[in-house]
């Protein structure tokens, strides 16, 4: 694999916006506004899955990479895969470029993930699941090559993107067939924005997934061993109540295993993303995920800034 330095914009980064972490600060990127043009751009795109859509027409998946500055394939960073939002319909990994981008410039390799969706390749839920498990399997197995320490790697992601994130650390099932299950596809922590993880009768998709809605739901596959969680949630989201993630965020905890809830109030479905909801919130979850990644000792904490400059208490982002 061709090491690549990352282009002018994670310098641009690296002197963005500085507002207060808890305990450390962060350098949270503008949100970015307008076309996909406007997003930082991924330095490679590498090729993890060669499978078929619902017709049986030969369908290629890549992870678009972001790497710090100076990276080298022996190196042994921390690393996250991010998968996109849209209702396992549609929906781009551009969505979490800029999140991606900003892990990059603080040190982590940080890689946007493809997956088959219902609109471009008819394909059902237990596909973006089973595609979801290929990409983390495929980045551990190729750790060594990619410049990453493979117990330090994330999943992360929003909506039905964060489905298929809290599934890879939770479902047994929906393996793609022949692939090697030698290597895990459990995360070492979670990263997940407004969440779709309960897929029961009162949940998310139940009429799309009713027929293997245990096996798939997130909520009702919570084991002991869980990786650390940090979650994300408005308290006006239509599609997640908050009780849901209470009810996650509770089990969680029974089973020993440590569950951030970050709630959002009056905030709606997608609040976080840069390019659509507001750039405050948008900073605050980057600051939020930053803290949350330094406190595992995958980031190294930064100065706070100095007196008079932005930040404080005022944004620390926890609503409950």
């Amino acid at each position: 694999m061709t090491t690549l330095r990352p282009r002018a914009w994670a310098l641009a980064l690296a002197a963005g916006l500085l507002l207060a972490l808890a305990p450390a600060a962060a350098a949270a990127p503008a949100a970015q506004k307008g076309s996909k043009a406007d997003l930082p751009q991924p330095v490679q795109r590498l090729l993890f899955k060669t499978t078929a859509d619902a017709k049986g027409n030969k369908v290629e998946l890549h992870l678009d990479v972001f790497l710090p500055e100076g990276h080298k394939a022996t190196d042994k960073r921390p690393a996250i895969v991010f998968f996109f939002g849209g209702g396992w319909v549609g929906g781009s990994p551009s969505q979490f470029y800029s999140q991606a981008a900003y892990l990059a410039s603080r040190g982590m390799v940080a890689l946007a993930a493809e997956y088959r969706v219902g609109k471009t390749h008819g394909t059902t839920p237990k596909e973006c699941v089973a595609d979801g498990k290929s990409a983390i399997r495929y980045v551990r197995s190729h750790a060594a090559e990619l410049g990453i320490d493979p117990d330090r790697l994330a999943a992360g992601g929003g909506s039905a993107g964060g489905h298929v994130a809290a599934a890879t650390a939770t479902i047994t099932a929906f393996d793609e067939p022949g692939e090697d299950t030698a290597t895990s596809a459990v995360p070492n922590a979670l990263v997940l924005f407004n969440p779709v993880y309960d897929n029961g009768p009162e949940g998310y998709g139940y009429d799309r997934v009713k027929d293997y809605w245990r096996q798939i739901s997130p909520l009702q596959n919570i084991r002991k061993g869980m990786p650390p969680a940090i979650v994300w949630l408005g308290t006006q989201d239509k599609l997640i109540p908050v009780a849901t993630a209470k009810a996650f965020q509770a089990e969680m905890q029974r089973l020993g295993s440590r569950s951030d809830l970050l709630l959002y109030e009056g905030e709606g479905h997608g609040f976080f993303n840069s390019g659509r909801g507001s750039s405050e919130n948008y900073a605050k979850t980057v600051r939020e995920m930053d803290a949350f990644l330094t406190s595992l000792g995958w980031l190294k904490a930064q100065p706070a800034p100095a007196a008079g400059g932005e930040g404080g208490e005022k944004d620390a982002g926890q609503g409950g």
